[in-house]
């Protein structure tokens, strides 16, 4: 165990949610110690999609690229019932016009944690395995960290924060007695990597709707290998642990003719559907599965976790650095607790409806679900609203204490609006966590003098009919916080309302807001 005893923020947990922490604040210069409990990271993974918003963010600390390169599109979604094949929606354009990342992207959790922790070693930061964190104590002005290693020696380190990304069973949230409200659903899920053929097997999404049990077929390249995930609810559910991928082959085999040629690996488990009471707690806060967990519907888990680590990392590092007070730090859990909330409402739901069971569930999955699906092609809005869902980009922070004014149909803490054009269009200078201006026409002299004064990029942008149509409102002013949500609108571009925003968020009036 390192013999360095403080550090900024100490991270508990190196799955996705706490390595992308690690990395944001090591980018923002935050001094950081990443633990965790096991020996190397996942080999294995559950989660597989990366949705688009988290592709977006992730233009922030250069990663998009190559997940990107290194991922698997997936051209379209396809539904079966009684065996047959019913309905396919295409993925190809579905997101056109709406972000410079326009399809859905699978790019396993295993693969994911690789590269993260490249990217924090080729910064100078290692994960510290086979640490466990063991005891907390907050004195007010920093965490005293009681930490334990594989030979169960015992240190304690001091932090300014502690980060529990310490998943589902969080030692972080049982030492600071946040509650894990919610249940467990009834259903044992299954995952398997294979080797297959069968037209399930051709670089799709293929979901089977045949009876109480889900099944789902996750391409992991553009044919032959893929990811089953589904449940099982009969007496095999009462043997989860001696369950192998014999017990569960046949439904792959049946419903959506997948012949298995190898299997990789295969395991069960339970799947929850909780969220804490509390995302911070004094100088703790809670992330990813720590702070929430749900059903696999919808691919949300690890998207949701880098959202709060997106959320969290700009906010920690302001405070850390003594450019904002720590209430700011209070807006973390404002704006993540009521998403997580929705979400787990919203994917119980869901998952609910795929495994009810009855004569009625039954005629919804097998012919209401369909003619929906085919309708979705057709259909612009009703696609528009299910992709912009999914993929994350409909959430906002519109109702949270970080969000002022609006011009035209963008209000302060909505996601900025993507305008299509050369180099990603008006996403391309979005490389980087820090506050920027943005104008779609031209902005005032007054406005030019304020962003220069403050040392805040101005990005000017000419004012074309993409503009209006994506909501903006000519000539005003859209000051973006670092992770690129809109912070404060002013619609006349006069930076009145801008240093107002500034002036309650930070402290004093900085002669400079570089990250």
């Amino acid at each position: 165990m390192p013999t360095s005893t403080f550090t900024d923020v100490l991270i508990s947990g190196a799955g996705p949610t706490g390595l992308l922490l690690a990395l944001a604040l090591t980018r923002l210069g935050v001094r950081v110690r990443i633990i965790d409990k096991l020996a190397g990271p996942s080999t294995t993974s559950r989660a597989l999609a990366v949705q688009t918003r988290t592709l977006e963010l992730y233009d922030l600390l250069d990663l998009t690229d190559q997940v990107v390169r290194d991922g698997h599109r997936v051209p379209g979604v396809n539904l079966w019932t009684n065996g047959e094949w019913r309905a396919r929606l295409p993925l190809e354009d579905i997101a056109e016009g709406l972000t410079p990342h326009a399809f859905i992207l699978i790019y396993p959790q295993d693969k994911h944690e690789r590269l993260l922790i490249e990217r924090l070693a080729a910064a100078g930061v290692t994960v510290e395995r086979e640490c466990e964190l063991v005891g907390l104590d907050d004195n007010g002005s920093r965490v005293v960290a009681t930490l334990r290693d594989a030979s169960g020696a015992e240190a304690r380190v001091e932090a300014s924060y502690l980060a529990g990304c310490d998943g589902a069973r969080s030692a972080t949230r049982n030492l600071i007695g946040s509650g894990f409200e919610g249940g467990t659903y009834r259903q044992v899920f299954y995952v398997a990597d294979v080797e297959a053929t069968g037209r399930a097997t051709d670089g799709e999404l293929h979901v089977d709707f045949d009876d109480a049990d889900f099944l789902a077929v996750f391409p992991l390249s553009s044919t032959g290998r893929v990811r089953l995930i589904g449940t099982v609810r009969d007496e095999r559910a009462d043997r989860a642990d001696t369950l192998t991928f014999d017990d569960v082959s046949g439904e792959a085999i049946e419903h959506l003719k997948v012949t298995p040629v190898h299997v990789n690996w295969f395991s069960t488990y339970h799947v929850h559907h909780r969220v804490t009471d509390h995302f911070r707690r004094g100088r703790t806060f809670l992330l990813g599965d720590a702070a929430h967990i749900h059903s696999p519907v919808g691919g949300q888990g690890m998207n949701t976790g880098i959202g709060d680590a997106m959320n969290l990392a700009w906010k920690l590092a302001a405070v850390v650095h003594g450019e904002a007070r720590d209430s700011l730090l209070d807006s973390y859990e404002a704006e993540r607790i009521g998403f997580a909330r929705r979400l787990v409402a919203s994917t119980d739901r869901a998952f609910t409806i795929v495994t009810a069971e009855g004569r009625v569930a039954n005629l919804l999955r097998t012919r209401i679900a369909p003619m929906l699906m085919s309708a979705f092609t057709h259909i612009d809005r009703a696609r528009d609203f299910l992709y912009r869902t999914v993929s994350q980009l409909s959430l906002n922070y519109a109702d949270g204490p970080l969000a002022e004014g609006s011009a035209g149909d963008v209000r302060g803490g909505e996601r900025l609006p993507w305008v299509a054009g050369p180099d990603g269009g008006n996403f391309r200078n979005l490389r980087e966590m820090r506050w920027r201006v943005h104008v779609y026409g031209e902005p005032t002299p007054a406005l030019v003098e304020w962003c220069e004064r403050r040392k805040i990029p101005l990005d000017r942008f000419a004012w074309t009919t993409a503009c209006e149509a994506a909501g903006l409102a000519r000539d005003a002013a859209y000051l973006l916080r670092p992770d690129t949500y809109v912070g404060a609108a002013a619609p006349s571009g006069e930076p009145a309302i801008l240093e107002q925003y500034l002036d309650r968020i930070l402290i004093g009036r900085r002669d400079s807001l570089e990250s």
